[in-house]
């Protein structure tokens, strides 16, 4: 996790009629994954969000599902605010031709920039870095520093195991069964939509 604690839940909640925009940070693999399904739900997700006039908030690569989901959102003429540390500019092809671009010195500089300037946040499948994005603001869900949505996007069950995980967690007595309610399921992009009031 994170040494970096963001801002106070009052200083890094905006309300939907507020400048900017409402903005949803996607969490999301480098790689297209095994399963053409991950790649289509990618590519749902960013038209929908710019459907609903909604920014995407995300880590600025141009690859697997990062890279889909930007050009979904781009093509559908939606806004896009991409963070992406220095180091990563030449691996995860940096896309530059973004709303916004920000480049940061580390990747815990990365993470606290696209969480502060989202105002929910949707978990596509991906790798240790997309588990470790949502770990941490999971964890500070947990520890009351913000109440911002988190959704997992669990497409052909990807994220079953890590429900399983948690139920394990709470059964063995390292968490409360609260932990749960910090996070929502949704099966598919359009569901993900609806729960953060979408239509």
């Amino acid at each position: 996790m994170s040494d970096q604690n963001p801002a106070p839940a009052a200083e890094n909640s905006r309300p939907r009629g507020a400048a900017p925009e409402f903005s949803v940070c996607v969490y999301c693999g480098s790689r297209d994954g095994g399963s053409p399904a991950y790649a289509a739900a990618a590519e749902e997700l960013g038209r929908a969000l710019a459907a609903q006039s909604w920014r995407l908030v995300y880590g600025a690569g141009d690859v697997g599902l990062m890279g889909r989901v930007a050009r979904a959102t781009q093509a559908a003429g939606g806004a896009t605010f991409g963070v992406i540390p220095t180091h990563l500019l030449h691996a995860e092809v940096g896309k530059r031709d973004l709303t916004q671009f920000v480049v940061t010195e580390t990747m815990h500089e990365r993470k606290k920039v696209m969480f502060m300037n989202c105002d929910a946040v949707v978990v596509l499948p991906g790798g240790a870095g997309t588990l470790d994005e949502f770990f941490e603001v999971l964890t500070w869900a947990q520890l009351g520093l913000h109440s911002k949505p988190i959704i997992l996007l669990n497409i052909d069950g990807f994220w079953d195991p890590l429900v399983a995980l948690l139920d394990h967690v709470i059964a063995r007595g390292f968490a409360s069964p609260s932990l749960k309610g910090l996070i929502s399921l949704a099966s598919d992009p359009a569901v993900a939509i609806s729960q953060l009031g979408g239509s």
